[in-house]
């Protein structure tokens, strides 16, 4: 096979790797709601911990990051570069906020962006991992922690990382537009001070959904 075809081939497992929502099968296995009906309106972890609990929520995180994991290993093995690694780890991404197994309405992206900072490249992840903790800790804004940890990863990238590489760069701050763009009434929120804090339970009914 030649190698633009195992570029797509690579891509297009990830994608439909990442179309396997997490959160709508646990919430389905539990007899929950329907998580793009409550809460936040996505199948992502935050949401699931407040519709459903810590321990599904963190079995959502957990199958999130494992998937974008493998969607990595599996792009590298496929293809044999970085670079396949890479493009896998940004259609896993695009597969879990937009999955064609669901209607395309997945979640916000995180636990899967975070898993593929982590593999391709670990060091700038760790660091970001840091500062999103220490600024969840501090504000308990899940949402603000996460897009500074998917910002902060593409400047990393960009001036330290890999400086002049023009793919990984774009790359690095897809992943972070990405976040910003699932993000995006967060943003909102936290501009008009009335930001869900960690902790917070989410209310079914639509007329007062905590998103």
């Amino acid at each position: 096979m030649s190698l633009p075809l195992r570029y797509i081939l690579a891509a297009l497992l990830a994608y439909l790797l990442g179309s396997v929502s997490t959160g709508t099968l646990v919430s389905r296995a539990e007899k929950g709601p329907d998580l793009t009906k409550v809460g936040s309106h996505n199948t992502g972890a935050t949401n699931a911990l407040r519709v459903l609990g810590v321990k599904d929520g963190l079995i959502v995180f957990f199958g999130d990051y494992l998937k974008a994991v493998l969607a990595c290993f599996a792009g590298q093995w496929i293809t044999g570069t970085h670079e396949g690694m890479l493009l896998a780890g940004l259609c896993v991404v695009i597969g879990h906020n937009w999955p064609v197994f669901f209607g395309f309405r997945g979640g916000k992206g995180v636990a899967s962006s975070i898993a593929v900072m982590l593999v391709c490249y670990p060091i700038p992840a760790l660091l970001c991992y840091a500062l999103g903790i220490l600024l969840i800790l501090i504000w308990r804004y899940v949402s603000l922690g996460s897009m500074s940890v998917l910002v902060a990863y593409a400047l990393m990238i960009t001036f330290l990382a890999a400086p002049g590489r023009i793919l990984v760069i774009a790359w690095a701050w897809l992943l972070a537009v990405m976040c910003l763009i699932r993000h995006r009434e967060n943003l909102i929120r936290l501009f008009k001070g009335c930001e869900h804090k960690l902790g917070d339970k989410a209310k079914a009914a639509s007329g007062q959904t905590a998103k």
